[in-house]
Formats: C-alpha cells, sequence, structure tokens
C-alpha cells in the first residue's frame, strides 16, 4: 500500500489546537504519494499563511487511517 499524505489547513480557535472553525473552509492542498513531498506541499502553505497566527497547516498519514493494524506492535 501507497504511504498516502493528505495535507490540510484552516482557521483555529487556537494556534495550540486542531480546532478548526469553520470546516467547510478547509483548505485541500492535497494528497500526497510520501512524506517529503507532503512536507514540501505544507512548508509552501504554513508559508503563504505565516502572518496569520489563526491558519495552521497540517500533514495527515492516510496509510495510517487506513490500516490501523499495521501501527500495532508485533507480540
Amino acid at each position: 500500500m501507497s504511504k498516502l499524505h493528505l495535507v490540510f489547513g484552516g482557521r483555529v480557535a487556537d494556534p495550540r489546537t486542531l480546532d478548526f472553525k469553520d470546516l467547510s473552509s478547509i483548505d485541500i492542498v492535497g494528497v500526497f504519494p510520501d512524506y517529503a513531498s507532503a512536507e514540501k506541499a505544507w512548508r509552501a502553505a504554513a508559508q503563504r499563511t505565516v502572518d496569520d497566527a489563526e491558519m495552521k497547516y497540517v500533514i495527515v498519514h492516510l496509510h495510517r487511517l487506513l490500516e490501523p493494524d499495521s501501527l500495532k506492535p508485533a507480540v
């Protein structure tokens, strides 16, 4: 399975949290095939809004959501 990564962002109530104010205005940057390309897109999006403390962009590891059993330690 590909290690897909989603990059998105939006206005948050508190920059220390992921409590997005308006889910209908989330900016979906894209889905990327590896962490390096996702990080590059995240940096570009975050840099565009660097002066706005209420804007936050994140990288989500979609492959971890799609295959949660792969995260369990081997016994």
